[in-house]
């Protein structure tokens, strides 16, 4: 993680120390050139944000933190600006009571959970990610509610094409999409397709994790009362868009009966 110079000048660094209701409790062992640079943090970021838009993908993650509150909401308008759509910001509270924040961004659509990228609850909203989880509740009427999620997750999951999802332990799985493949309008089209004799492929079975436009991971828990809480996490992707319409559609799936 890159930790800049906070400072412009040696007057901000000096009325910054003075603005400060206690002392430090150590010496300031830094030196100016560690401390104080043209423009200060923010200045100093700009100039990774510009090296990151050639690097790109080159580097997973870009990380720095920050001194100062403020410049955590000038960089994300910056990477927004640039058309960066994953991102991730959060707080440390070192010591007593001294805090620092940190923004990371990436090129890729591999996805942090929102614990980790939603992490300064003062930030406005448009600056903060699009959360990357998703919950719900399936009432409880019975007992084998968790096995009759997983079977209703199966029965909808298992005839998508371009489509391929893994059950790693017994209430948690983790699958991919190529597109949008479980809308009205995407299996609309599949029927047609079937209809005119045109035979699912190999290719239409098989995915590439890495071309995916949405990665997910689903958990299950089984509450006292049989209700089944659902979290979905997007793990992958670009397109909130999509990611929204694939939580809608499997809440509907799996709580149409109990409601009906």
């Amino acid at each position: 993680m890159c930790n800049p110079p906070f400072y412009e000048s040696e007057d901000e660094l000096i009325s910054s120390a003075d603005a400060k209701s206690r002392p430090p409790f150590s010496a300031c062992t830094g030196a100016a050139v560690e401390m104080i640079t043209p423009g200060g943090e923010v200045a100093f970021i700009e100039s990774l944000i510009k090296q990151s838009l050639i690097l790109k993908t080159q580097v997973l993650w870009y990380t720095s933190m920050f001194g100062k509150l403020s410049s955590v909401s000038i960089t994300v308008q910056k990477l927004l600006d640039n058309g960066v759509n994953n991102w991730a910001v959060t707080e440390f509270v070192q010591g007593k009571g001294t805090r620092r924040w940190a923004v990371g961004w990436s090129f890729s659509d591999w996805r942090p959970r929102s614990d980790v990228s939603r992490g300064i609850a003062s930030l406005p909203k448009h600056l903060l990610p699009f959360p990357s989880h998703y919950d719900f509740e399936i009432p409880g009427r019975h007992t084998g509610s968790l096995e009759h999620a997983i079977s209703k997750i199966g029965a909808e999951f298992s005839p998508l094409r371009y489509f391929h999802y893994t059950w790693y332990t017994k209430q948690s799985c983790i699958g991919y999409a190529r597109e949008d493949v479980w809308s009205r309008k995407a299996r609309r089209k599949f029927a047609r397709e079937q209809h005119d004799g045109e035979a699912i492929s190999h290719d239409e079975k098989a995915l590439d994790v890495l071309t995916a436009a949405l990665g997910f991971r689903i958990d299950l828990s089984l509450q006292a009362d049989h209700s089944v809480d659902v979290v979905i996490r997007w793990i992958k992707g670009s397109d909130q868009v999509l990611f929204e319409s694939f939580c809608g559609m499997l809440k509907r799936k799996l709580t149409e009966e109990v409601e009906a």
